[in-house]
């Protein structure tokens, strides 16, 4: 309020896995203002768009942070103001503010259709677009560990996944916030500091990306680590390889249950329920609220088993892309949300996915087009055509692999470039490996 945000303006967040994120956050959305949670790894060159292109009006960050946004104050339309939480001056006004007893006074008339985030995801043409979720949205998905893993005010969870991620956002904070129950908030961790806080904290719940499980499974010191109260673990933002999906439950002796979901749709569409039959390699049923069909091109039903394009309708799906009808327009028809995904439905309602048919490379959870690599690529003066591909990778479902033919007579190395990319791109589009060839098949 006294940054003089009032509704419907733009607050973003570029915040760590920090109690000031919950704090920030949902103070926007109380005064009826959209929170814009931005990706703390976001270069200069990726904030000056997605401030811009929000209409930012204030800019909440921590110290290093602030740093970047200076480099770029003056270019930006709408973001000049900038209130930095781990500065001591700030931190002194905030709990001055906390004293207040009118704060309850507060608030908004907000209703279910007002924006109440804006999340960015990579964008097919290349560049970034910004999913409008509702109150209406997000309070759709809030009951999630609830009744999906019958979660309660007893649990303690882990945070780990960015909050500013949907999936994060979702079930480590406002499932959090409804259900009541405790979360550890960790930003950066090693196995040995995540073991370790199971441990101490009595961990009984964490939702995070197949990455995390598999490095749990192949710690060389993790017998070493009381993990008794843990007892489950949920998955979501890529595939599980099922082949590790039964020794990590007998491992640790908890259950893993596996989620599918898409910004668009704040995030989640499909859950194996904990209380309810689980298949191998099945991403469960429709969540609650959520219809799903499967189809083919001119988007009729398909019969099931067979493999068509993965469609979602309800409560959970977003408003439309901020500012951008044309892209809107492209993902939602007739009120339903075309994923892009491939997949099938058995006759139990079981979905199965299969591909993709978007051009896509989901990478530690992160999507991440190809297109917005290759025009970064192709602005470097030694470069004269790119691709780029995903690898498979087993910790990270997926690596983003360059291909790159240079111009005649140019010579750059495989460092070059990637410190070329990180000045443009957050660090997990930065491609992992580089091949330089002669040309490519197109």
């Amino acid at each position: 309020m006294d940054a003089g945000i009032v509704k419907g303006d733009k607050v973003a967040l570029v915040l760590p896995n920090i109690p000031e994120f919950f704090y920030y956050y949902f103070a926007a959305v109380k005064l009826g203002a959209v929170a814009v949670p931005l990706n703390t790894s976001s270069t200069t060159y990726e904030l000056n768009y997605l401030l811009d292109n929000s209409d930012a009006k204030v800019l909440v960050a921590t110290e290093p942070v602030r740093k970047r946004f200076e480099e770029i104050r003056d270019r930006l339309a709408t973001c000049k103001n900038i209130i930095v939480v781990d500065n001591s001056e700030q931190k002194q006004k905030f709990n001055q503010i906390l004293k207040n007893d009118s704060l309850s006074e507060i608030g908004e008339d907000i209703n279910t259709d007002d924006p109440a985030a804006i999340i960015y995801t990579s964008g097919l043409t290349g560049n970034a677009l910004g999913a409008v979720l509702t109150h209406g949205n997000l309070y759709s998905q809030s009951h999630l560990i609830d009744s999906c893993v019958k979660r309660t005010y007893k649990d303690i969870g882990l945070c780990l996944i960015p909050l500013f991620h949907s999936f994060g956002a979702t079930v480590n904070m406002i499932n959090v916030v409804r259900t009541g129950c405790a979360v550890v908030m960790m930003d950066r961790f090693t196995m040995d500091g995540l073991f370790g806080a199971i441990q101490k904290e009595k961990i009984t719940y964490i939702c995070a990306v197949p990455r995390l499980y598999l490095g749990m499974i192949f710690h060389a010191e993790a017998a070493n680590y009381d993990v008794s109260s843990l007892e489950v673990c949920v998955t979501g933002g890529a595939a599980m390889p099922p082949e590790f999906i039964e020794p990590f439950e007998e491992k640790f002796g908890a259950k893993i249950v596996e989620g599918y979901g898409l910004t668009e749709a704040s995030p989640c569409c499909s859950f194996n329920m904990l209380d309810r039959l689980q298949k191998p390699g099945s991403i469960g049923k429709a969540v609650p609220g959520t219809t799903i069909k499967i189809v083919d091109e001119e988007g009729h039903e398909l019969p099931r088993g067979q493999v068509g394009e993965l469609i979602v309708k309800g409560d959970n799906v977003m408003q439309g892309y901020y500012k951008d009808d044309t892209a809107t327009a492209a993902v939602i028809k007739s009120g339903w949300l075309h994923t892009g995904d491939l997949g099938r439905m058995d006759e139990d309602g079981y979905i199965f996915l299969t591909g993709l048919k978007k051009r896509m490379i989901i990478t530690s959870g992160f999507n991440v087009y190809p297109k917005e690599i290759e025009d970064v690529l192709n602005m470097h003066p030694a470069v004269r055509e790119v691709e780029i591909v995903g690898k498979k990778d087993l910790m990270r479902g997926e690596v983003v692999l360059a291909r790159i033919v240079l111009k005649d007579g140019a010579a750059v190395n495989e460092k070059e470039i990637f410190k070329y990319c990180r000045t443009y791109l957050s660090s997990y589009k930065v491609p992992r490996e580089v091949e330089f060839v002669q040309n490519i098949d197109n």
